[in-house]
């Protein structure tokens, strides 16, 4: 399919093909729900964690005698009815969160994340950025300009506004930016339906060149 290129100058260049396969696939809730809260899971960490009565510490004398007493009946103090002693059913650090999800499945449902994108005018084709040095005043510029783009006003939004897809890591472009709390960089091939669905809009640097990068992850799961 054909789509529109610019310019950091915010002007349009042309036209540039990208694959179908990528930017022109069906729709597929279903699928990038099941992905992305797999991600999710995948990427969670057991935090919360407490101590059952075997790992609280005393408790190994028996209070008092099990008859004659007229008290209840008891063989340690770390019962879990107990002030200080253990819990009972609570989480423990030793939880396992991750969900299986194979490489075409993600492969997939990042197509149909990007093409939802597009279908909804969210996906910006530029050229190139000419950074040829760290700074971030030269990013703000870009951004600005680029905001001025009908349709992508948002660009400025002060929170998850953009993630800027780049063929290869380029630590000019990469350092420019990353003053920006609300526009993230990555490298193109580590694009996911996560991060896609996280930001308002997608930013694709050189894209016949990004979508032959992306296209490449589901010709690789089929062989």
């Amino acid at each position: 399919m054909k789509v529109d290129i610019y310019t950091t100058k915010g002007s349009k260049k042309g036209t540039a093909t990208v694959s179908d396969t990528v930017f022109g696939a069906e729709k597929n809730d279903t699928l990038v729900h099941q992905v992305t809260v797999a991600m999710m899971s995948n990427a969670r960490n057991a935090i919360a964690h407490t101590k059952d009565r075997s790992d609280v510490r005393g408790g190994g004398k028996k209070p008092w005698k099990q008859k004659g007493t007229g008290r209840a009946r008891v063989g340690s103090s770390r019962s879990p009815i107990w002030r200080g002693g253990g819990v009972t059913f609570g989480p423990t650090n030793e939880r396992n969160f991750s969900k299986k999800i194979n490489s075409k499945m993600k492969a997939k449902a990042l197509y149909a994340a990007l093409s939802e994108k597009l279908r909804a005018g969210q996906v910006l084709f530029i050229d190139k950025f000419d950074i040829e040095a760290p700074k971030t005043a030269a990013a703000k510029a870009i951004v600005e300009t680029l905001s001025g783009v009908k349709g992508y006003e948002s660009l400025s939004a002060k929170h998850n506004a953009a993630i800027i897809y780049i063929i290869e890591k380029d630590e000019n472009v990469i350092k420019s930016f990353a003053n920006f709390s609300n526009i993230d960089v990555k490298e193109v091939r580590n694009a996911n339906p996560v991060d896609v669905l996280t930001h308002k809009n997608v930013v694709i640097l050189d894209p016949e060149a990004a979508s032959a990068v992306l296209e490449s992850r589901v010709n690789k799961t089929t062989k």
